[in-house]
Formats: structure tokens, sequence, C-alpha cells
């Protein structure tokens, strides 16, 4: 192991295992940080998704063609900030241009090495802030091919919709083969013992027609516009975020 993974881990251990005052502080630090730069984005999409998915494999490609077509509509993109499908939803914002390229780094022992295809990059400390800064500041969730913090952050996403924390936000699954267990299994196993609801099951769509999930997510802007205008929220900071897309 090199020094620098060992340094990292021992500032987990001594962060989370300590009662360490001034970890507070640097959780504070975090929420702050993502509070001050991603505040005012605009409309913005999160795509998640694995850090080993290489460039030459199809999903990867898919992500840069799906963070294209997000990005000439004028929508900001969000990842962890890391390689694989974070390195290529970055890529393909980065690559249109006049939108932001956001990654939301983290310090890990493995895996996590920021991608050069940013426009803004932060780095967190902890999970836990980054996740709620992964996800804040979106409209659209897009969950690409991932192990367990993809799925992780699926089922995180999954809840704040479910118990309306998060309201007029749509939930994507691309790939129909590799998700189709597990949405049998919430169907087969969750719905069949009463665990959620019918109506559950339509908060996510699985698809594979990327072409779709961008028609999806611009309907989903107006109808938010169109919500905000009619409870009379039409001079809040918000508002003008979201309808300064560019046309």
């Amino acid at each position: 192991m090199n020094t620098n993974k060992k340094e990292i881990q021992k500032r987990y251990i001594k962060d989370i295992k300590s009662a360490d005052v001034w970890s507070v502080f640097k959780i504070m630090a975090d929420f702050v940080k993502g509070f001050d730069e991603l505040g005012e984005l605009g409309p913005t999409v999160t795509i998640f998704g694995s850090a080993r998915t290489k460039q030459d494999e199809f999903y990867y490609k898919e992500t840069v063609k799906l963070s294209k077509l997000l990005a000439k509509k004028g929508f900001n993109i969000i990842s962890g900030g890391g390689p694989g499908i974070m390195e290529a939803a970055n890529k393909g914002a980065y690559e249109v241009g006049g939108v932001e390229s956001i990654g939301l780094n983290i310090d890990l022992p493995f895996e996590q090495i920021a991608n050069p295809y940013t426009t803004k990059g932060l780095s967190f400390d902890y999970f836990f802030s980054r996740k709620v800064m992964l996800v804040k500041y979106s409209m659209a969730y897009i969950i690409m091919p991932g192990g367990f913090g993809t799925l992780d952050e699926l089922f995180e996403a999954l809840t704040l919709v479910q118990t309306k924390k998060m309201t007029g936000v749509k939930i994507f699954i691309i790939g129909s083969e590799f998700y189709k267990p597990l949405l049998d299994f919430i169907e087969k196993s969750l719905l069949k013992h009463g665990m959620i609801e019918e109506v559950d099951l339509e908060l996510i769509k699985l698809t594979d027609n990327i072409e779709d999930v961008v028609s999806d997510v611009e309907r989903s802007l107006v109808k938010q516009i169109a919500m905000l205008e009619e409870i009379g929220l039409k001079d809040t900071t918000y508002y003008r975020s979201l309808t300064s897309i560019k046309k």
C-alpha cells in the first residue's frame, strides 16, 4: 500500500472513530463549499455510474453521447468527478461547452482519481456531504451501470423522491439488460411483500433510449417552470436559474 493510501485511511479512522471536535468543522466546510459553489447553477442533471468502466466500453460511449445531448440543450452535468462513467459524463458536457461540467470528487484509498473534463471541480472529505451535493441541485438523476456506490446512490435517490424530500425529480435507469434483474427483484420481492407500493414503481424509468431521456428531462423542466409561475415564484433566484437555459 502506498503512502498516500495509508494517510487517507489513517485520516478516516481518526475522523470517524475519535471525538475530535475539528471533524465537525470539516463536515461543515464540506457543506458550505458545496452550497457556495452550486447554489445557482441553473438546470442540471446528475449522472451516476461505475468508476471502473473503460473508455472503449459501450456504456462509457453511451454516457458521452447522452451528456453531449443534454449539454446541447443547455443542461449542466454533475458527476462524482472520478474515472469511468463519471469521466464520460463530464467529457460529453466539456466537449460541447457552454455549460458547467461539474465533478464532485472524494478522497479514497483506491479508484477515485479526478478526471480532466470538469469546468468546476470540488473535493469532499465525507461521502454523506458529497451525496447531498450530487442530488440537491439536479432535476434528474441518470443511473448508468455501476457497483455498490451506484446502487447506493440509486436507492438514496428513490427514497428521497418516494418520501417527498425531493420533488419534481426524474430518475432514469439506463441499461435494460444490466438492471432488469434488479427491477425484477424490486417488483417480485419488495412489492410482493408489501415493502413498497405499486405507485413506487412509477418512480423509475428503465430504458436504453438516451434520446427519450433527454426529451423527458426537457419536459420536466417546462413543468417545473410552469409550477413555479403558478405559485408565484417568478421573482426567485431558483426560477431565474431554471429559465436561464440557452434556447
